[in-house]
């Protein structure tokens, strides 16, 4: 197909498709699927080779979120039979982090519900990285608390917090349909102070919330002008309990055209596997790991994933291998890129060069607080019927005393 030789080409220059060449995308068909991932696939070799990242999510606080964001568990008004604890002490989270490191990951994702970190938050936190990184040599931190405060994205990064994510989800145009007690300006200023601290963005998005072509495509192209490092792609996991439980809208052919579209959009940033990929991907999941240069291992915040030893098994199978801890995940200009601005900020901070390695509840005891309602909160929508056999609740790792899935 000439669409596909051309985004090969502009993928292997780093430049962008047009918005009709990744609409293009999306609207292939079945019967070309194996070429559209195989043009996908050029690309993410050149930029990553066959090297596959592997994060681990430790869930810091789980549950009682004052933000009605539909799609999850953790929501205002969910009912969804989730763990829910608060915050958990220093040591628990570095065991919990221990096993997924033990079990490959490069990178720990730290996440707490809430819509945001209060200062006594982020002292937490960086109690718990300082806790990681001191048993874990190495290791690169993400931190997702949620909106951040001025001056807050700067206290993570000197506490050596590498990363922060803050996913957009979906299209600015579309963005209030699913929350009304913060805005897409919210999240993207929040992506905008991490990165002004010096911290790798990451920031991502979730398909299957009954979006169109035009909306996948608009968050994905913003993703791009945003410069985020990494791009998580989450396929929707439709929770009992949540307004978006009968969404059913994805099929692993489907999953795997949206993964392409962004391997062709952000042909030289980590693409990452996130939630939902066991439960859309199902059987073709190995085909995805020649889209994606990055995956969750194990279990994710309320849910729970394939067993850790065998997405190890799928990648090794797949002819793929585990990027290890001493690798450069992001191609050189990138990961320059992103060094220089770390010094840049730590000189105009410090008056000299520091160094650097490479989701959001209420504080810990109080009461979250109500939230300011900008808009009516999505009702379920009539869809196909639940799929209860595809999605588990998580029931051991952080905020229980059974082993975690690593």
């Amino acid at each position: 197909m000439d669409l596909l030789n051309t985004l090969v080409e502009k993928g292997l220059r780093r430049e962008s498709p047009t918005r009709e060449e990744a609409l293009a995308v999306l609207a292939t068909s079945d019967d070309e699927l194996l070429d559209v991932v195989a043009a996908a696939g050029k690309v993410r070799r050149q930029w990553f080779g066959r090297r596959v990242k592997l994060n681990y999510l430790v869930n810091l606080k789980s549950g009682l979120c004052p933000e009605d964001c539909s799609y999850c568990s953790q929501r205002l008004g969910s009912t969804a039979e989730i763990l829910k604890y608060t915050w958990l002490k220093p040591e628990d989270a570095a065991k919990v982090a221990a096993a997924g490191v033990a079990g490959g990951a490069k990178r720990v994702c730290l996440v707490a519900s809430g819509r945001g970190p209060t200062d006594r938050d982020v002292e937490r936190v960086s109690g718990t990285i300082a806790a990681i990184k001191e048993q874990n040599e190495g290791v690169e931190v993400c931190a997702c608390l949620g909106l951040l405060s001025d001056g807050q994205a700067a206290r993570l990064k000197d506490a050596g917090a590498d990363a922060y994510n803050h996913n957009l989800n979906t299209s600015e145009a579309t963005y209030g349909e699913i929350t009304t007690t913060h805005t897409y300006a919210d999240r993207v200023s929040t992506v905008q102070q991490a990165q002004a601290a010096g911290m790798s963005a990451c920031s991502g998005l979730i398909a299957g919330m009954g979006e169109s072509d035009e909306d996948l495509v608009d968050v994905v192209l913003s993703l791009r002008e945003l410069d985020a490092d990494s791009v998580p792609v989450n396929f929707l996991i439709p929770f009992e309990g949540t307004p978006l439980a009968k969404e059913w809208n994805l099929t692993p052919q489907r999953a795997l055209r949206i993964l392409a579209m962004v391997r062709f959009v952000c042909p030289d940033v980590e693409v990452r596997l996130a939630g939902g990929r066991e439960v859309h991907l199902r059987t073709l999941q190995p085909l995805a790991l020649h889209l994606a240069n990055s995956i969750f291992l194990g279990d994710y915040l309320t849910s729970e994933g394939q067993a850790g030893k065998d997405d190890l098994a799928m990648i090794s199978d797949a002819g793929f291998e585990v990027e290890a801890t001493g690798t450069t995940t992001l191609p050189a200009h990138r990961a320059d890129a992103l060094a220089g601005a770390c010094r840049s900020q730590a000189a105009e901070a410090t008056g000299h060069c520091g160094g650097h390695g490479d989701r959001g509840c209420a504080p810990c005891g109080q009461a979250a607080p109500e939230p300011v309602a900008t808009g009516a909160v999505p009702e379920a929508r009539d869809a196909e019927p639940s799929r209860t056999d595809l999605v588990a609740v998580r029931r051991r790792g952080a905020g229980t005393d059974l082993p975690p899935n690593a």
